[in-house]
């Protein structure tokens, strides 16, 4: 991130929300064109070089020629095993292979691919979010639901890489040394069926989950509780490897990053109180049984 001469910076970002939305009408793979129109290129002049047509290559790698037509066309992210199989069938000694590593990069939309990079520092994270259940909470259902209520709507191509994207980010569960990672849920977005009922369940039997990870803790703020920190929106704020602190927050098409010292101060203020006003993460999960025996 860019910091200015007094050691300062704020910018909006350009990666979708933890909720489903996005600024952007156009499909997230303009984010990485260059690459996908590489490899496409590539792609192309061996199967030419090769006397074959689309639809003869299709054949030899087992897909069919709308696809191979797509990946030419840079309108498909191909899959390591298109490259590897294409690689053979055009003897191409390697070199489409090769490309896989670079379009496992350009699979996910830039903006997410930032987001997940700036996880991946934090050695804390905490994240208050009042409209749905928080993105690296999200199951893959109630993710693949959420985004398909976004209007304008996404096609199915962008909604499945978007829905790929968001679970992939989920690997900082994974990590090790693990970070602490906090969450206040309001009430409502537990009780919100979006996806349906069924959906609803499994979220949150996979919140229950999740919670009772070591280096995890889900807090809910109920709806009944009077004073409030977090009227002002859902927020994040990160802890480090390098020892500094961002923040973020969300509102309609815009998830803005936070690098102003007093800013970020502020966040952390609100987010310890936030904490402070909900349930403990032991009287949470309890919450969070008694709405999934009422779901």
């Amino acid at each position: 991130m860019s910091v200015d001469g007094n050691g300062t910076s704020e910018r909006g970002t350009e990666y979708t929300t933890d909720g489903a939305d996005s600024a952007c009408w156009a499909s997230a793979v303009d984010d990485d064109g260059a690459v996908l129109r590489t490899v496409g290129r590539q792609i192309r002049l061996w199967r030419e070089a090769a006397g074959l047509k689309q639809s003869e290559l299709g054949k030899a790698i087992g897909y069919g020629e709308d696809l191979v037509s797509s990946v030419e066309r840079a309108r498909r992210v191909p899959q390591p095993e298109f490259l590897k199989n294409a690689d053979q069938a055009l003897q191409a000694g390697g070199r489409i292979a090769a490309m896989a590593k670079d379009v496992a990069e350009a699979r996910y939309p830039k903006k997410v691919r930032d987001l997940a990079r700036l996880e991946a520092e934090a050695v804390a994270m905490g994240a208050y979010i009042n409209t749905v259940i928080h993105g690296l909470l999200q199951t893959e259902e109630y993710a693949r639901a959420l985004f398909g209520m976004r209007r304008p709507a996404y096609g199915e191509d962008e909604l499945e890489r978007l829905v790929a994207a968001r679970l992939a980010r989920q690997a900082i569960f994974d990590r090790t040394p693990a970070p602490m990672l906090t969450f206040v849920q309001e009430e409502a977005t537990l009780r919100r069926p979006i996806g349906g009922r069924m959906v609803l369940r499994r979220q949150l039997e996979h919140l229950l989950a999740v919670g009772r990870l070591r280096h995890v803790e889900i807090q809910v703020m109920p709806t009944a509780v009077e004073e409030h920190a977090g009227l002002g929106g859902s927020l994040r704020v990160l802890k480090l490897k390098d020892g500094t602190s961002v923040g973020q927050n969300e509102v309609q098409l815009i998830s803005r990053l936070i690098t102003n010292p007093k800013e970020v101060q502020i966040l952390e203020m609100r987010y310890e109180t936030i904490r402070a006003q909900a349930l403990t993460p032991r009287e949470s999960l309890a919450f969070i049984e008694n709405v999934l025996g009422e779901t």
